[in-house]
């Protein structure tokens, strides 16, 4: 193997094996279970790298062109890992693909695999009763392989001085009955709760099903289509605020993670304390608080999924492979 490839294929296997593409990887061992393995956010910092050896010799990496697709709050995991991967194994060509009309999420991944569109999806959402049925009519079946753990983070305007919010208080913003950021202990000023549409993603899904529990959003919720439009409504208006996948809100430099807490007495912030100042990026960026999503102790987490079609053929090995990639330890 040449110089440049053993190089590659050692930063591929520290990327994956220390989180360090934002999301926090889990790993699922053999017959001792799951293991977690300590998060880092710099590449910088010294670590004692894994075996790349065990990773390099993956077998099985097929060949070709393979169309993947799905959740947005895979962008910077895609955007680290995946260019490694090819890198790496040349022969195994990825390809991200938009759905035609409407915008890219976990359940528009979902329905581009259902229709032969992609080999593989990525989820941040697990596969619904719907979706499983669908493909049993098409004459195939589908499996979620859980990849990672993701934190939910709540993103404000840089100038609001609240020092945290409940999951309580965050699902009565986004009913409703919150309306001004007064009544947490904020200034007299009218919160404006942006979110995607819920058919719109797997993070909304989420958000619905295990913040909200099934109740409709407010009046007062403003729809922004992407996360990148909503945090730079955030950034203009001072009582804005937007939830997504915590990577893609705690290293920005316009807006301020919110810590968040299941009980008013306990915040947990998102980003490693102390807070660096906003004035600071992006010379300096905040880092993610991984151990608190490893452990638990923030309090909105989930699982990160790599949705494969079981049909014996070429689409399920690189479905298959690539959840592997991620997971080889």
């Amino acid at each position: 193997m040449s110089q440049k490839n053993e190089t590659t294929v050692l930063l591929l296997t520290l990327v994956i094996t220390l989180g360090l593409v934002g999301s926090v990887f889990l790993w699922l061992g053999n017959s001792s279970g799951i293991r977690f393995f300590k998060a880092k956010n710099n590449l910088s910092e010294p670590i004692q790298p894994p075996t790349a050896e065990t990773f390099a010799q993956l077998p099985n990496v097929p060949s070709g062109l393979f169309n993947y697709g799905g959740s947005t709050t895979w962008a910077p995991i895609r955007k680290n890992v995946d260019t490694a991967i090819q890198t790496v194994f040349p022969q195994f060509q990825l390809r991200y693909t938009d759905p035609t009309i409407g915008a890219p999420g976990s359940g528009s991944g979902i329905k581009m695999l259902l229709d032969n569109q992609l080999a593989f999806s990525q989820s941040s959402r697990p596969i619904k009763d719907e979706e499983y049925q669908k493909a049993q009519q098409r004459g195939f079946t589908l499996k979620e392989i859980p990849v990672a753990i993701d934190g939910i983070a709540v993103a404000v305007n840089p100038n609001l001085k609240v020092p945290g919010l409940t999951v309580a208080q965050l699902k009565d913003i986004y009913t409703g009955k919150i309306t001004n950021w007064q009544q947490v202990g904020g200034p007299n000023l009218a919160v404006i709760p942006y979110s995607r549409r819920l058919e719109e993603g797997g993070t909304v899904e989420f958000f619905d099903e295990n913040v909200l529990e099934g109740e409709k959003f407010g009046a007062n919720v403003q729809f922004i289509p992407t996360t990148t439009e909503a945090l730079k409504e955030v950034a203009k208006n001072p009582g804005g605020m937007y939830y997504a996948s915590a990577p893609e809100v705690v290293g920005q430099c316009t807006v301020k993670p919110l810590p968040l807490g299941k009980t008013a007495d306990k915040f947990i912030p998102p980003y490693k304390e102390p807070f660096i100042p906003l004035q600071q990026c992006p010379q300096q960026r905040n880092q993610l608080n991984a151990s608190t999503f490893l452990s638990g102790e923030y309090p909105i987490t989930r699982r990160l999924f790599v949705i494969v079609k079981q049909n014996n053929q070429s689409d399920q090995q690189a479905g298959e492979t690539y959840a592997n990639l991620l997971l080889t330890n």
